[in-house]
């Protein structure tokens, strides 16, 4: 009897977000889809101005991609890319996934993990039906969350679209942290020793960042 042996495509895993600052919520929910989906890596990706976000960031470019850069440290599963901030704004998520496609080969599965809290922002991704097709949008589902079912969405995209989307839900722990709490807590000097990496608070306080104007 012969035995015939599918090899499973290597993974990657893109993570976009404004990341003003990141968080220990952040890369905890990030290494928790890497083993969900067998990553080999997890690549953050800093936007430069969200097409759905009426204001910037409020750390400029270099240093949210330096921020990035002390949380994850010498992490071999993490990685930074810098890609969408050298593209003039707004940058969107399906010229990014061709762009890693591309870098990666037809034999690497891309996934872009995003927030269970996004999900209703879909309808508004550029070119939303075409990144369906394209790539995995792995849906990150916190703690005792019920996943989203995704159901108004068939007369949109069709059950086949919507099947893949169900197909890619992730698990996640559940980290009640989000950068504008952060943010919050060093404006008003307040301890973020449980928000952030230690390298990250160094940073911000050594330049400043996020202090009263």
């Amino acid at each position: 009897m012969t035995v015939i042996f599918f090899a499973m495509k290597r993974r990657i895993a893109l993570f976009g977000g404004s990341f003003d600052p990141i968080h220990l919520g952040h890369t905890e929910v990030a290494r928790a889809a890497a083993q969900h989906i067998k990553a080999e890596r997890v690549v953050f990706i800093p936007a430069k101005c969200s097409p759905l976000k009426g204001h910037p960031p409020r750390a400029n470019d270099n240093d949210r991609l330096k921020m990035i850069e002390l949380a994850i440290g010498n992490d071999d599963v993490f990685a930074v890319s810098d890609c969408e901030l050298r593209r003039p704004a707004p940058s969107y998520t399906l010229e990014t996934v061709k762009q890693f496609q591309s870098e990666y080969g037809p034999d690497v599965c891309v996934h872009w993990l995003l927030g269970a809290d996004s999900v209703d922002d879909l309808v508004y991704w550029y070119r939303i039906e075409e990144l369906l097709d394209v790539c995995h949008l792995s849906v990150m589902v916190r703690g005792r969350y019920e996943a989203p079912t995704f159901d108004k969405y068939v007369p949109v995209w069709g059950i086949e679209r919507v099947e893949k989307l169900r197909k890619n839900s992730v698990p996640t722990p559940e980290i009640d942290i989000s950068s504008t709490e952060v943010r919050e807590h060093l404006y008003r000097r307040m301890d973020v020793s449980e928000m952030l990496a230690p390298e990250v608070t160094g940073y911000i306080r050594q330049h400043h960042l996020y202090e009263r104007v």
